[in-house]
């Protein structure tokens, strides 16, 4: 049961970092002019809920099996994601904006470079997570 919970947690890791990449180039590709300001956010919002429901998923797999340490390890990226996605953030969007990547506010104070750091940062911890989930994976399936 708990090798289980890590197989399907690192496979939900894998995709995680899958998209903190792909935000990563779009983004990336958006800052040197290779796509437009509004393919560049349609693309990106496509992907903000499932990334959301990604990091809940895994948020709850640790609370069930009572992984406390990785459950408290997982909680503030889940909340931030919850957040960004939320009422709240979408509050502070201005009417007929696309979303939270929005092609005519992505270019002024810094957004697109606020939103590449961001990125980069859930990269960071997705990595960590993976070799995490790694880890207590191979070891409990030692243990069985």
């Amino acid at each position: 049961m708990e090798a289980a919970v890590f197989i399907l947690s690192l496979v939900d890791c894998c995709a995680l970092i899958f998209l903190s990449v792909y935000f990563i180039i779009t983004l990336s590709d958006l800052e040197c002019d290779y796509i437009n300001a509004r393919a560049c956010c349609s693309k990106l919002n496509k992907w903000v809920i499932p990334e959301m429901v990604g990091q809940c998923l895994s948020t709850m797999l640790m609370l069930v099996s009572m992984h406390w340490f990785i459950f408290l390890l997982n909680l503030p990226v889940a909340a931030w994601n919850i957040y960004s996605c939320s009422l709240c953030r979408y509050a502070k969007v201005p009417m007929g904006n696309m979303g939270v990547y929005d092609p005519t506010e992505i270019h002024n104070r810094g957004q697109l470079k606020s939103h590449m750091k961001e990125a980069m940062i859930k990269l960071g911890y997705h990595l960590l997570c993976f070799f995490i989930y790694l880890y207590s994976m191979i070891l409990a399936l030692i243990n069985d």
